[in-house]
């Protein structure tokens, strides 16, 4: 009796022999191009649609990688630059942005295109703060001595932690950086230097903006800032105290002065710093030292008189 083979199972056999027998020219067919595409698999090149990709070809040492999309990453030096999030070196916390400035993460400063407070090569030491005028009242009391210096004053000493106080919005420290200065500004010279005042602040225009510097000695305005605080020196003389400032009246207008020894004030201004000296602590003002005292039950601060001997 004859048995015949059915069609469909002759193709499935002769199908099987021919991948069996001959693998090769399967295998190279599926290197081919796929959407404009090539693989190389022993290689490790990949491009697809213009985009690269190196597997074997990978630094095993210093692991750098570049990234068209996102800029270059060096894995070692924590460094990575992009075209929006700027550059940001993780070893010493900077990180440098086109829109916001930059930021240093360990000191916590921040420099923004806007106002801020920053350091610039601009010498903000005038001549305020760095002589006192001495007070002509005898002092009641022998000064405190210590390192070589004797310090005056009229009060006893009693010491109170030191709180900057805040003037306001349109005051600001020494150091302080403005792009734009107000249109109520006005311009003051004093000692060939040209002045910008402005209730109560004072700068002088460098590095591309602005900067808050001490009230110079000399300068004159015709206007005490809001919130001036009136300073009696002797039984003739007041002086008018806003933000660290000093003034004395001089005919209708109001002229800078240096502080004068025995002033009583009940602020400081923020930029001052309290100073251990032997046994007290004074708050330290650019060059002008005060002692903390009380006067009527408030915390006040008296314009400390320091000479040099013992």
């Amino acid at each position: 009796m004859k048995t015949s083979i059915p069609f469909f199972s002759l193709i499935l056999l002769l199908l099987t022999m021919v991948i069996f027998f001959f693998p090769e020219p399967l295998l190279a067919q599926r290197m081919g191009h796929a959407g404009g595409g090539t693989r190389m698999g022993g290689g490790g090149n990949r491009s697809i649609n213009g985009g690269s990709r190196t597997s074997a070809n990978r630094p095993p040492s210093n692991n750098t990688w570049n990234r068209q999309s996102t800029g270059s990453r060096n894995m070692n030096p924590g460094i990575r630059q992009g075209t929006s999030a700027g550059t940001r070196d993780v070893n010493t916390g900077k990180r440098q942005d086109n829109t916001s400035g930059t930021r240093n993460i360990n000191t916590g400063d921040r420099t923004s295109i806007s106002n801020s407070r920053q350091n610039t090569n601009i010498n903000i030491n005038s001549n305020r703060n760095v002589v006192v005028r001495p007070n002509p009242r005898p002092y009641p009391r022998p000064p405190y001595v210590y390192g070589g210096f004797r310090y005056s004053c009229y009060h006893p000493y009693v010491y109170h932690p030191f709180h900057p106080f805040y003037w306001g919005p349109m005051w600001h420290p020494w150091g302080f950086f403005v792009t734009t200065m107000a249109v109520t500004a006005i311009s003051i010279t004093v000692a060939s230097q040209q002045y910008y005042y402005d209730q109560g602040v004072y700068y002088i225009s460098g590095n591309g903006g602005y900067t808050v510097v001490p009230a110079p000695v000399g300068a004159t305005i015709t206007t005490l800032p809001p919130g001036n605080q009136t300073v009696v020196i002797n039984e003739t003389t007041n002086n008018y105290y806003y933000g660290g400032t000093y003034y004395e009246k001089t005919g209708n207008n109001y002229t800078v002065v240096p502080p004068t020894a025995g002033a009583v004030v009940e602020n400081l201004p923020e930029g001052g710093k309290e100073v251990k000296i032997g046994e007290v602590t004074y708050v330290q003002v650019g060059e002008t030292y005060y002692q903390p005292i009380v006067q009527d039950g408030k915390n006040m601060y008296e314009v400390v008189d320091v000479k040099e001997g013992s």
